[in-house]
Order: C-alpha cells, then sequence, then structure tokens
C-alpha cells in the first residue's frame, strides 16, 4: 500500500488497519474507536492501572435498603429493554455453538430460560419489555433459530429487533503493530473488542436512536450465562426515581474471586473498574486482597439511554473506555505461533464515563454465572432450583468448594459422560475435590468435605446410591 507523506505519521500507521476493517465492511464509527485505542499502543499504552491512581472503596449502597421503590420500577418498565451478551462460544468447554444454547438444567438451554424469564414478565407487567441479543457473527444463526420457537417473543417488541451484532477488529503484529495474516485460518486474524463494543455497536447500527424515538429510555444489561440477572423492578424503580445514568450491580469477593477484576475509586473520588490485565504484575497481592478491594462488577448493568446517547453525542462517539491490552498467540493452543495484540474494553469500565454513576451491592444470588464446567455442575445440582418463570434460586446459602480435573471433566461431552444420570446431590457438601478418571452414577450423595483422587488409567465409578461424607479417599 502506498504510503501518502501528507498524512499525519499516526494515520500513516493505522492505515492499514483502516483497509483492513474497511473492507471488511466495519462501519466508520468502529474505525474511529479502533484507531483511538491504536494511537494509545503507539505512545506505549499498556492499559495499566496502579496503586499511585486509585484506592478502595468504603461504603456501598446495598439492595435490601431499596425500600419503597417497586411501584417507580412499574411505571418504568413499558420503558425499559432487556440486553444479554451473547457472543461467546464457550469454545473452553469444547463448544462449537453459542454458550447460551447449552443445556443449564436438564434439557432446558440458557436462552430457553432467558426467553422463559422475559415472556413471564412481559405477562406480569403488561409491557412489551424487548429483549435484544448482543451476538457475534458466529452465534447468531444457531440462537435466531431458537428464538423462532417462540414466535411471541418477537411479536411483542416489535418493530425491536431481536439481536444485533457485536463487531470484530485486527489482531496485530507484537512488534509492527500492523494486522496478522493468518491465511490458513483468516478468521484467526479476528478478534472480539470486548463487550465494552455494546455502546459503540448501539450507536453505529442506529438501534440506540431507534430505541429512543420509540420511548425506551433505561436498558438492563447481563450476560447470557449468568440466569441470576434477572430485570428487578426495585432496583429499576432506583434507577429511575434517582435518575441514575449508569449503574453497576456488584457483590462482595470470596477467596474464589481472588484473580478477578474489582471496582476501585481514583483520586477524584471516581468509581473505577480495574480488570485484572490492568493491574502491574508488582502489585499482583494487592489486587488480589480481598479485604482492600471488595466489590467486584457481576457485569449486571443498567443504562439510561438519553444519558449514553449524550455522552456519545459530547466524545463523537467515542467513548474512550480504558484501554485492556492482552498479548496472545495467533493460535492461542499452539506457542509456536507468532504473538499477537487484543485490543478490548470491558463494558463495566464506562462507570468512569458517567457523571452521577453508582454501584449497588446486590446478593450473590444474582450472580450465578457458568464460565466452566464446574460452575456448570453446581447449576446442575440441588444447591438450585427453578421457578416457573425460569429463574434460578439457589437452595444451599454456604460456601461450596469444587474442583473437577479438567483432563476428564473439561469438555461438556466429558462432563456429560461422567455424569450420565445428572449431578450429585450437593446440598450437604462443603467441598468436592475430584482428580484422576472417576464418574457418578445416579443418586449420589456428598456431604461435608469430600476428596476422590483415581491414579490409575482405568475408569473408576462411584456407584449408584453412594453417601460420600467427610472422605478423602485416594485409588
Amino acid at each position: 500500500m502506498r504510503t501518502d507523506p501528507s498524512r499525519s505519521p499516526l494515520e500513516q500507521r493505522f492505515a492499514p488497519v483502516r483497509e483492513k476493517m474497511t473492507e471488511a465492511g466495519l462501519p466508520e464509527l468502529a474505525i474511529r474507536t479502533f484507531r483511538h485505542y491504536f494511537a494509545q499502543l503507539l505512545d506505549g499504552g499498556s492499559g495499566q492501572l496502579g496503586e499511585d491512581r486509585i484506592g478502595p472503596i468504603s461504603d456501598v449502597e446495598a439492595l435490601g435498603d431499596l425500600a419503597g421503590r417497586r411501584e417507580d420500577g412499574r411505571q418504568a418498565l413499558g420503558r425499559t429493554v432487556i440486553i444479554k451478551l451473547n457472543g461467546g462460544l464457550g469454545t473452553s468447554m469444547g463448544l462449537d455453538q453459542a454458550k447460551s444454547l447449552l443445556p443449564a438444567r436438564a434439557d432446558t438451554s440458557f436462552l430457553e430460560l432467558i426467553t422463559r424469564q422475559v415472556l413471564d414478565l412481559r405477562r406480569g407487567a403488561g409491557a412489551g419489555v424487548p429483549l435484544l441479543l448482543m451476538n457475534s457473527f458466529a452465534t447468531d444463526t444457531d440462537s435466531l433459530a431458537l428464538l423462532d420457537q417462540w414466535p411471541e417473543l418477537g411479536r411483542g417488541q416489535a418493530p425491536v429487533p431481536r439481536s444485533f451484532l457485536q463487531h470484530r477488529v485486527p489482531r496485530l503484529d507484537v512488534a509492527s503493530h500492523e494486522p496478522v495474516a493468518w491465511p490458513q485460518a483468516p478468521q484467526r486474524e479476528w478478534c472480539p473488542p470486548g463487550h465494552g463494543d455494546l455502546y459503540t455497536v448501539l450507536q453505529a447500527s442506529g438501534l440506540l436512536n431507534q430505541l429512543l424515538d420509540l420511548g425506551y429510555r433505561y436498558a438492563f444489561v447481563s450476560n447470557a450465562d449468568n440466569l441470576g440477572a434477572t430485570l428487578d423492578l426495585d432496583i429499576l424503580g432506583f434507577v429511575a426515581s434517582e435518575q441514575i445514568p449508569f449503574l453497576m450491580e456488584v457483590t462482595e469477593r470470596t477467596a474464589a474471586d481472588r484473580k478477578g477484576g474489582h471496582l476501585a475509586q481514583d483520586r477524584q473520588g471516581r468509581l473505577v473498574l480495574r480488570e485484572s490485565a490492568q493491574c502491574p504484575p508488582e502489585e499482583r497481592e494487592r489486587f488480589q486482597d480481598i479485604e482492600r478491594y471488595r466489590y467486584f462488577n457481576t457485569n449486571n448493568l443498567w443504562l439510561d439511554l438519553q444519558a449514553l446517547a449524550g455522552e456519545l453525542e459530547t466524545r463523537g462517539g467515542v467513548l474512550g473506555l480504558p484501554m485492556i491490552r492482552n498479548v496472545k498467540h495467533v493460535v492461542p493452543e499452539d506457542p509456536g505461533t507468532p504473538e499477537v495484540v487484543q485490543v478490548e474494553t470491558a463494558m463495566g469500565s464506562a462507570i468512569e464515563v458517567f457523571a452521577g454513576a453508582r454501584i449497588l451491592n446486590v446478593p450473590r444470588s444474582r450472580f450465578v454465572p457458568v464460565k466452566t464446567t464446574t460452575d456448570l455442575l453446581v447449576l446442575w445440582s440441588d444447591r438450585c432450583r427453578l421457578d416457573d418463570a425460569g429463574r434460578v434460586v439457589p437452595v444451599a446459602a454456604g460456601p461450596l468448594e469444587l474442583e473437577l480435573d479438567p483432563r476428564y471433566f473439561g469438555t461438556v461431552s466429558n462432563f456429560r459422560a461422567r455424569f450420565p444420570q445428572g449431578a450429585p446431590s450437593l446440598l450437604e457438601a462443603e467441598a468436592l475435590r475430584v482428580r484422576g478418571d472417576i464418574g457418578f452414577e445416579g443418586d449420589v450423595v456428598v456431604r461435608g468435605r469430600v476428596s476422590l483422587v483415581n491414579e490409575h488409567a482405568t475408569p473408576r465409578w462411584i456407584p449408584a446410591g453412594s453417601v460420600l461424607s467427610d472422605l478423602d479417599e485416594t485409588g
């Protein structure tokens, strides 16, 4: 590509990226947004956020303190949409389709349960309450095919579309910052820009203006794999009555959350979200101090769409969320392939964009994500139940430590093969550790702390009806 000397050095360096994104049909706003972060990369930006700039948060409002907000929520419901982030394939669990199509309970998928939740909400409220999926190119077709089974879902929200597509961005060579070429698998040349892309997509697609023109004011946004994230009328009423432009649901960190991101505040008292990739290596221990940084982002967010439109207009369409710079291999499972830079943003980091943004401490029951098959075991077990509206209701209140050997339980197919008759009873369990090839027949009960180790190549099966109580067994 011929260099134009009249252009700035930044534009000359960005030209190959712009060309690649233009040829792929990405909108100009998506290109300008990526250029914003490209400039930071060239300046040596790492996206790191150190203790010299932030500190812990002390007082946080709690959901239990929201009294008398439910009626305000009912009044605002007809102006509210639900957005589910549904772009993940679940490749880490051996899936090649949308993770939301995975059975969450019995033969009922996450997406089916979400649909039941929304239809039940509509019946009770007498309002449309549109459901929108932010899909990726890889998940859109399969997800919409499943939603076709509920034509009433689309009829109840027309003309609001059922889905919209997140963008994709080029992966960059670590040294040159040019787009990576990988002709043997061209899809490896691209990566998702993180769920912070939500705001760019809403603006670039025209969907934000469409929703506002139709009279919608609020959006409840959450991950499709978190069945605890249902629309709460008290929280909606709180957002509407207090005119909060951006609200993030947080919950208290436990030892299991030490490596995840957390909430903090900068030196001016502004709320910020720090992800693990933004922590300087020398501060890792303080990052993981759950007493110092007590709260993490559930990724359940509430947006005032008018406030979002105003910020986008003020900032020329680019919110300028904090950059997350990830270095990976072009084929992640092959360390012999070239290193690439992936530029991402987190949806929750928009909390520092909005003046008047708030956080709300919610019970752990509103955060029931499934990132691994270990999480799936809890959802399948008797520690949870489903109500008639498809909502997940935790049954056991105490903590549970779970460790399943990823060699034998890491993929969904292997997981199912070793629990062919469903999950064991975990209602009275405090910990379950499984190492080696061990399968479970039906009606097994786990109580207290149980550790099972199979050191042999031959699979071991726990017989049907077994009661495992405070057991540490190697065989």
